[in-house]
């Protein structure tokens, strides 16, 4: 019996004084580190959802409304971005308005035709706007286009944001995919980056800020201990999925893998199975076969493992399907686009007369796949070129150069230094 307690005591202690992450995220900056002092006789609105935790998995609404009183502000307003407030609301579904546990208002920023603009009214009832929200590396991704429109519409009625940074959950390094043209600008897509951009939500705010001339009055709160080098693992914090498919730290950097590729509906992707976007299969592929033909091209930091599966719904749902899971084994090295396009071009390649056949089933997607890749140059290549994996890879590579360039000036540099 002695034991016993000896035993718990010892699990208590450890759970007490077991030491924080090594990160600590912008909420935890907000008040530790004085920025509050800027929300000083404020009506704060605050743009969020669930993914908005500390590293004690207390909320960043629940934090601002119990330091109200302490540091003289007013929490009004929650706006929510796609898949609502608590995140279970499937992808692309509008949400409607609600009350929180505390009553405060929660007004939906996603209708049925993607991220909705901030109003006058809405932004007539706060003196400053906050945004915290865990975003996942890939510029598809609504949330960042949520906070884009936000700091558009808040300029024009100067009204100061503030974003409380988050890390990226695949790492600050990766940069990969094509750019985005001016023509396929739309709510997957919103500012000129790379696919993968390598950059923190903060970071992304402040070069839309200045390099699209948008002139909002902000404030990026940053966070202290993060690396570039560092994925979501290396960071010591909890992981909340960020949406349905979401549903674990790593899967954001498998979403850019074949998130692209699943637009067009040509093979099931995971989704609607237990692996979402780590899978690439269909009923027509044969998994050893097409396991083969992929580790052939040695794809730097990856591996492709033949797999049997029978989605639960979506493409192909209930049927047997044959394909690979990939296994990234150095997320460093790692080119999540660059390894989608050597995905599709083996597919077309092996498989070419179920390629095409799928292809011209899903012809009504085109539009989304190019907003998505930010190009039309992809679909072509798919559809009309030959050999086209390498041809892919290169699709504005001098652009993607320059970006790089570009984009140092807008990285924290204690991201770099620790």
């Amino acid at each position: 019996m002695i034991r016993y307690f000896a035993c718990i005591l010892f699990l208590f202690s450890f759970s007490l004084f077991a030491a924080p992450p090594k990160v600590k995220v912008g909420v935890e900056c907000l008040f530790s580190e004085g920025y509050v002092k800027q929300l000083k006789n404020k009506r704060i609105g605050l743009i969020t959802n669930h993914t908005a935790v500390n590293y004690k998995m207390q909320s960043t609404a629940n934090l601002l409304k119990e330091n109200a009183s302490k540091h003289n502000y007013t929490l009004t307003t929650l706006f929510a971005p796609e898949h609502g407030i608590d995140g279970s609301s499937y992808a692309e579904k509008a949400t409607g308005n609600q009350l929180n546990a505390n009553g405060i208002p929660v007004i939906s920023l996603y209708g049925e035709n993607g991220p909705k603009r901030l109003t006058k009214e809405m932004l007539g009832s706060i003196d400053i706007l906050i945004y915290d929200i865990q975003d996942i590396g890939s510029r598809s991704y609504t949330y960042i286009s949520t906070l884009f429109y936000a700091m558009e519409e808040a300029a024009k009625r100067n009204v100061p944001v503030m974003v409380l940074d988050r890390p990226n959950p695949i790492n600050g390094i990766t940069v990969d995919g094509p750019m985005l043209e001016q023509q396929w600008r739309s709510v997957v897509g919103y500012i000129n980056v790379p696919y993968c951009h390598g950059m923190t939500i903060g970071e992304l705010a402040e070069f839309f800020n200045y390099e699209y001339k948008v002139g909002c009055r902000l404030t990026v709160v940053p966070m202290k201990g993060w690396l570039r080098t560092m994925n979501y693992s290396d960071t010591g914090l909890k992981w909340v999925p960020t949406s349905p498919h979401m549903p674990e730290a790593s899967t954001a950097l498998y979403y850019p893998t074949t998130g692209i590729l699943g637009e067009l509906q040509l093979v099931n992707i995971g989704v609607g199975y237990t692996l979402p976007f780590k899978l690439v299969g269909a009923p027509w592929i044969d998994a050893e076969d097409f396991a083969y033909h992929l580790n052939k091209q040695k794809f730097p930091g990856v591996h492709f493992q033949p797999f049997y599966y029978r989605p639960f719904y979506g493409r192909f749902a209930q049927q047997d399907c044959q394909g690979v899971l990939i296994i990234v084994s150095d997320p460093r090295v790692y080119k999540p686009v660059s390894t989608q396009y050597l995905i599709i071009g083996i597919l077309k390649g092996i498989y070419p007369n179920q390629f095409k056949d799928a292809l011209l089933s899903s012809e009504g997607r085109r539009d989304m796949f190019c907003k998505v890749n930010g190009t039309d140059e992809a679909y072509k290549l798919i559809t009309e070129g030959k050999h086209i994996v390498y041809k892919l890879k290169a699709i504005h590579e001098k652009e993607r150069e320059d970006f790089l360039k570009k984009r140092k000036k807008y990285l924290n540099p204690h991201y770099s230094q620790g």
